[in-house]
Order: structure tokens, then C-alpha cells, then sequence
């Protein structure tokens, strides 16, 4: 489910705290391994949140939608464990570990919020460090129940490509899966958008 702290917040208010910063599609918003300062808030575009192990491999953890924040958990600017990668053209608000105090005292209600934050987003982490393990069904069956159960929205605001990118797999793979989801009704192609139809199809196939 989405935290509180990111539904009840309109982060307009609080962008002037950070500094405005553009990636382009492939590009690294921060990478594993490097110290952190601070967490970003997504404006515009569409990231993934990748961790790469000893050997090189690298799997798909999260996927972040406008709205969201991502690189939390190196507040304690220490190493990031992740890298997030921009999948489409990306508007992001940095904001520094002395920025986020100055914002917390303006605004302290923020804080206990922001902890809740940080819980949920170490707790998604944790549950899908085994990704690489799903077949490619329940590959996209993941990263749509992300958008439909975290962040409530039915509508999906990727494409076919966007997908592939964000799991992995080959856009023809994407393709064989949803035009046999689109065959079952369990999902719905409308102006190159997935409306899903049979949302609990996608909790079932990835418990």
C-alpha cells in the first residue's frame, strides 16, 4: 500500500528544498555502492531500482512512478546498496541530507511520516531481493501489481517497452504475456495504456 507520507503530501509545497535534476533515458541517478546524501523525489518519467551481486547479475527490485521517492535508505550517508536507473526521461528533486533538516524544521510533522517511509520502501527492497528466481510471467505480474497495489492506480503509465526494460525480458516475451492477458481480460489496451482488469490475478501469480 502506499505510505501516508507520500498520499497525503503534496510535494509542491516542498520542492524548493531540493535541487531540480534531469536524466535522460539509461541514465544513473545514483548508483550502488557510491555514499549517498539524501533522497530524491520522482517529478516526472519512470526509474527502476536494480542491485547487481558478486558476479555481475543484475536484477530488478522496484519500479518508482511520479510521485514517489527512492534512494531513502542512504540518509545515513553511507553506501547505496541499489542503483536507480532512469527507464524513460526523468525530472528528479535531490534533496541533501542539511536541505532535509531545514525542511524537517519547518515542517516537523514530516518527520515521523518520512520514517514510515523509509520502513516501507526497506521493506519492499527486502521481499523482492529474489526477483531473478520469477518466471517471466510473474516478472510483469510484479511490476504491474506494484503500480495496482502500492501506488492504487488500475491504469498502468507504462508501455510495452517500459516493461521490458524495467524486468529484462524481451519486448517480444511482453508482448506473447499481455496479448494472452488481453485474450483472458485480465488486462485492458486503450490508447497504449494497460488498464488492469483482474487485479487479484496478479496477487495470486506472485505470492
Amino acid at each position: 500500500m502506499v505510505t501516508l507520507y507520500e498520499h497525503v503530501f503534496n510535494w509542491d509545497a516542498y520542492l524548493g528544498f531540493g535541487s531540480r535534476q534531469f536524466f535522460k533515458r539509461k541514465q544513473c541517478i545514483y548508483a550502488q555502492g557510491t555514499i549517498g546524501d539524501g533522497f530524491y523525489f520522482l517529478h516526472q518519467g519512470l526509474v527502476r531500482i536494480v542491485s547487481t551481486n558478486a558476479a555481475g547479475k543484475e536484477r530488478m527490485l522496484n519500479i518508482v512512478i511520479p510521485n514517489q521517492l527512492l534512494g531513502v535508505q542512504s540518509m545515513d550517508k553511507k553506501q547505496h546498496f541499489t542503483t536507480a536507473i532512469a527507464v524513460t526521461d526523468s525530472i528528479v528533486y535531490h534533496f541533501p541530507c542539511d536541505k532535509f533538516k531545514e525542511l524537517i524544521k519547518a515542517h516537523p510533522e514530516l518527520l515521523k511520516l518520512f520514517s514510515r517511509t523509509v520502513i516501507h520502501k526497506m521493506r519492499i527492497l527486502l521481499d523482492r531481493i529474489n526477483l531473478d528466481t520469477l518466471t517471466s510471467e510473474q516478472k510483469i505480474a510484479f511490476l504491474l501489481y506494484n503500480v495496482c497495489y502500492e501506488f492504487k492506480n488500475f491504469e498502468v503509465p507504462i508501455n510495452q517497452h517500459d516493461i521490458a526494460s524495467c524486468t529484462g525480458l524481451t519486448r517480444i516475451t511482453v508482448y506473447k504475456v499481455l496479448k494472452q492477458w488481453q485474450e483472458n481480460g485480465i488486462v485492458e489496451i486503450m490508447n497504449k495504456k494497460y488498464f488492469i482488469k483482474k487485479p487479484d490475478f496478479l496477487r495470486n501469480l506472485v505470492k
